[in-house]
């Protein structure tokens, strides 16, 4: 049962002993062989049971709060635009009710599967927002095995799990159709990590939109969605092989990177390069030339995602919520290629 959390019961249900077994067990104290409470302490932490005092004491069970956990290195999400606009959604929806959000940053996955595995535990949070969809995931698993209510941001590709999705490709295809019309034929993607669901669906989206529009020398590059990493790469593919005459990108921050690396290789934007940013924070608008970008619905996307769990907290069955559109938004980086 959806939000049912674990108890000593449970875990004694899972062992086949008593639960005073358990409660020798759990507490350390003598009454129980030795193998069999190392068999108990296991099914307690697959199970996700931790002592909690503050649990005891919450009258009708509810931690009123949300969680969410963002495995990325912190200098990149200290530059990161997209997630301060996501954080913005939910909070905005959670305004001027009970419920709160409990923010985690860790840098690997065994460090979020645990977070996950505490907070249920020690029962603060009712749920949590899983962000950065990744194949196999780890985490789908986990929160089924804990009965830990979830929803997705990103593509419905796990149909046991309620998630919020924008469709990327219709934007990716108006991206390379824009570019093309103005002249490009030569265009490179910087996109993100290739271990992201939603890096595989836009490379794909890429590739199939080259093949149709015939584009020999279009390519997908990956970098990590930093600044640092972004400014190798755009370097690297400007200076050896064949070069390109377009740049998109997979965030803004490695597009404002892009965009110095030119102007130190002397390469003016857009006379010589065009440039195409996602996702249209601030940095797109700021920087001189500014940055054409495909404006996604980021905060709608936090927003909807928060009123799902929140549903699906409270019993609701799954369903997965369909943002608006991303749309391209031209701005003073691209233009014509060189003749």
């Amino acid at each position: 049962m959806v939000g049912k959390r674990p108890t000593i019961s449970d875990i004694a249900k899972a062992a086949g002993v008593s639960t005073g077994a358990v409660s020798y067990a759990l507490n350390n104290r003598p009454g129980v062989s030795e193998p069999t409470r190392r068999r108990i302490m296991d099914i307690a932490d697959r199970l996700g049971w931790v002592p909690s005092s503050a649990a005891r004491s919450l009258s009708d069970g509810r931690a009123n709060a949300i969680g969410l956990v963002v495995d990325r290195p912190a200098r990149v999400i200290g530059v990161e635009p997209y997630f301060m606009q996501l954080i913005s959604g939910i909070q905005g929806a959670l305004a001027g009710g009970p419920t709160s959000l409990l923010l985690q940053v860790t840098d690997n996955s065994a460090a979020e599967l645990a977070a996950y595995r505490r907070w249920w535990g020690e029962r603060r949070v009712d749920g949590v927002l899983l962000v950065d969809l990744v194949q196999n995931d780890p985490r789908v698993e986990l929160v089924q095995e804990l009965r830990l209510p979830a929803v997705v941001l990103g593509e419905p590709v796990v149909p046991e799990l309620p998630c919020v999705w924008t469709d990327d490709e219709p934007a990716v295809e108006e991206v390379l159709e824009y570019l093309v019309a103005l002249g490009h034929r030569r265009i490179v993607r910087v996109a993100g990590p290739t271990k992201f669901v939603h890096t595989q669906t836009r490379s794909r989206a890429f590739t199939t939109a080259a093949a149709r529009l015939n584009l020999p020398d279009a390519r997908v590059v990956h970098a990590d969605y930093s600044d640092e990493a972004a400014a190798r790469v755009t370097r690297r593919v400007l200076t050896s092989g064949t070069v390109p005459t377009a740049l998109v990108f997979d965030n803004d921050v490695m597009a404002v990177s892009a965009l110095g690396v030119a102007h130190e290789l002397g390469l003016s934007v857009p006379e010589q390069l065009s440039l195409v940013a996602w996702d249209d924070s601030a940095l797109c608008r700021l920087v001189r030339p500014a940055l054409s970008a495909v404006r996604r619905p980021i905060a709608e996307r936090g927003a909807a995602a928060v009123r799902l769990l929140l549903d699906v907290i409270n019993g609701a069955p799954p369903d997965q919520v369909k943002t608006s559109d991303p749309e391209l938004v031209p701005r003073s980086s691209t233009s014509h290629p060189p003749s």
